[in-house]
């Protein structure tokens, strides 16, 4: 069962919410990062990504890097554009775009529970991506992103919800993308004890989003633990910042692939291998698959309909995935594009980006552009509570949690 518990946020100072949240660290690149903190003094970005605050040739990995995010974070705090909340609490972050909302239980989730597979996972990590994380939490001693988790939804949670919701929140902006920001705080020990108690009636949780951070975490965590070890489990290292969504809140978008090459295929080799996986049907516009089982084909300013035939689908939770089938009849079989983690000849497109991307893409010089049915979050559950791992950028979650709105302090 799931062990969850409130803390004592660092957060910012009211007024200056708006400056300071910023997008995950892992959407920009290195140039666009140091583009986007020029000249501002309060994103969170500097922290999050602290080598923007060096010339662009100094090793991002360098330790005084990761120093000058503790520097950054410790001064802001000092300065009083953050501040710490008295008690351990609960907050409620709402997330809207596109008059969509999903609201989501802020708290520190167990290490032990990540350890012991209550919290599930359903894709593997790369420790050359942790270690970055690894160092920015153990210099900082402070987790500042949050972990996307999700839950199966649950009456009583979601009418403690509601009814916090109808009190006026901390905070509420529009970031500049126009995704709407409300948060409200739980103080009332009551529903803190409520809270609490309900979710240890929840057998699992489930990493939506952010697998890295994560693991990067709990690896700390852990380091911690063998650095104290008569730690007696209340210590903030044995848990990480999450942000704990309900199912039927969440919407997954496409995660689309482009190909460079054809893998000397001409285009009408390419047409008739995949005849022989799917049904293909040249159609007029630019084409979005409207169920399970399709795939929309850009090729060479023509859009087509595949539908893959019965033969090759399957109810397994992983080869039945669109992702799969894509990646073992076409990537691989025909392509041979085998490691798509690693292979050169293949992007990824997350869905936000539109069809548009991928016309563009392939107009420009790519080969051929696949659009993806989205996975489902239902998918996502059946493939992490069979212990087994979706392809590479099966899911694509819209809208990103913000960075710096809240921060866990681990260490004392």
């Amino acid at each position: 069962m799931a062990k969850i518990k409130p803390f004592k946020s660092i957060r910012p100072k009211k007024g200056l919410e708006k400056r300071i949240a910023a997008l995950p660290y892992d959407v920009y690149s290195r140039q666009e990062a140091a583009e986007k903190v020029k000249g501002d003094d309060l994103t969170f970005l500097r922290i999050d990504r602290p080598e923007t605050q060096f010339p662009p040739g100094e090793d991002m990995y360098a330790p005084k890097v990761y120093e000058k995010a503790r520097e950054l974070l410790w001064q802001m705090t000092k300065d009083g554009s953050y501040i710490q909340d008295p008690g351990e609490y609960y907050y409620l972050y709402e997330l809207t775009m596109d008059s969509r909302s999903q609201t989501g239980l802020v708290a520190c989730a167990s290490v032990d529970d990540y350890e012991n597979q209550v919290i599930k996972k359903h894709e593997n990590t790369r420790t050359e991506k942790e270690q970055d994380r690894i160092r920015h939490v153990d210099t900082c001693g402070a987790q500042t992103g949050p972990i996307f988790l999700a839950y199966r939804s649950d009456e009583a949670i979601e009418e403690l919800v509601r009814n916090r919701k109808k009190e006026a929140p901390e905070y509420d902006f529009v970031s500049e993308d126009g995704i709407r920001h409300r948060v409200w705080v739980i103080k009332d020990a009551e529903e803190i004890k409520q809270i609490t108690n309900r979710f240890a009636k929840i057998e699992n949780l489930y990493i939506a989003d952010g697998h890295h951070r994560a693991a990067s975490a709990v690896k700390v965590g852990l380091k911690r633990r063998a650095e104290k070890p008569d730690f007696d489990g209340s210590e903030e290292f044995n848990y990480f910042l999450s942000v704990l969504f309900p199912d039927s809140e969440l919407m997954i978008m496409d995660y689309n692939r482009v190909v460079h090459d054809l893998n000397g295929n001409t285009e009408e080799e390419f047409l008739e291998k995949l005849g022989r996986i799917c049904e293909v049907k040249a159609v007029d516009d630019a084409y979005h698959p409207k169920k399970k089982g399709e795939v929309g084909l850009y090729l060479n300013h023509r859009w087509y309909q595949l539908t893959f035939k019965e033969e090759f689908q399957s109810e397994d939770p992983v080869d039945g995935l669109d992702v799969s089938i894509l990646q073992k009849e076409i990537l691989q079989s025909i392509l041979g594009i085998e490691d798509p983690k690693t292979s050169d000849r293949i992007e990824f497109i997350g869905g936000i980006r539109g069809l548009e991307e991928l016309e563009r893409r392939v107009n420009e010089g790519c080969a051929a552009a696949f659009a993806m049915y989205p996975t489902n979050i239902s998918e996502l559950f059946a493939v992490a509570d069979a212990n087994r791992l979706m392809p590479p950028k099966s899911t694509w979650f819209e809208p990103k949690l913000r960075s710096g709105i809240f921060i866990h302090k681990i260490d004392e």
